[in-house]
């Protein structure tokens, strides 16, 4: 399954997309749900990986590993990983439902099962 998310820069989601098949590429499934058009139009920077590598001027991906980088390449690559940590973070909360881990049903069924999960996990239950 291939699920789009957008988190803030402290790594709270704020918003998956409804699941795709996991043959679908990242780039585009984020096209196809309007992700990269808004975030142009809107001049948003968004933090990427090199799936995303032509998504368009306000995306940032990291540079393409080669045997013998120059050091700024290799430090772009650390300071973006860094940057991302949150938003990945975001990913590995949802991912560790159980229900998701071997989710073997339409992709309508995961998407509701997503919006749950999403809803559980911004509930506030401190009374």
């Amino acid at each position: 399954m291939n699920i789009q998310l957008i988190a803030r820069p402290d790594g709270t989601a704020l918003w998956f997309s409804r699941a795709t098949p996991g043959r679908t590429h990242d780039l585009t499934s984020a096209r196809a749900h309007g992700i990269v058009q808004a975030c142009l139009t809107r001049q948003i920077l968004v933090l990427a990986d090199r799936a995303y590598q032509g998504a368009g001027a306000t995306f940032r991906t990291p540079y393409k590993n080669h045997s013998e980088q120059p050091e700024h390449y290799q430090q772009f690559n650390r300071d973006h990983a860094r940057l991302r940590a949150p938003g990945e973070r975001a990913f590995a909360q949802l991912k560790s439902w159980r229900i998701l881990r071997r989710a073997r049903c339409s992709t309508r069924r995961i998407s509701r099962t997503v919006q749950a999960v999403h809803v559980l996990l911004t509930c506030d239950y401190s009374g």
